[in-house]
């Protein structure tokens, strides 16, 4: 595990360690824990976008002629 370091308003890190302690936790601990959900959000992201681009890939679908103007559509 790596050691870092970080720059933090005195005011929000007062806050943040009020919010630990009432989730009996630490202000490092929730760092961590908010960094691996960013970490592993990013992972599931990447595979979504991967798997849409397989599926486009795949998929039977096929667009027809456009028959409609944007007047048409924006038409009230």
């Amino acid at each position: 595990m790596k050691n870092i370091t970080l720059s933090v308003d005195e005011t929000v890190l007062a806050a943040v360690r009020r919010r630990a302690a009432e989730r009996n936790s630490t202000v490092n601990a929730m760092v961590r824990e908010y960094l691996t959900n960013v970490a592993a959000h990013e992972g599931r992201a990447d595979r979504a976008r991967a798997r849409l681009r397989q599926l486009s890939k795949s998929s039977q679908g096929r667009l027809g002629r456009k028959t409609w103007s944007r007047k048409e559509l924006h038409d009230r």
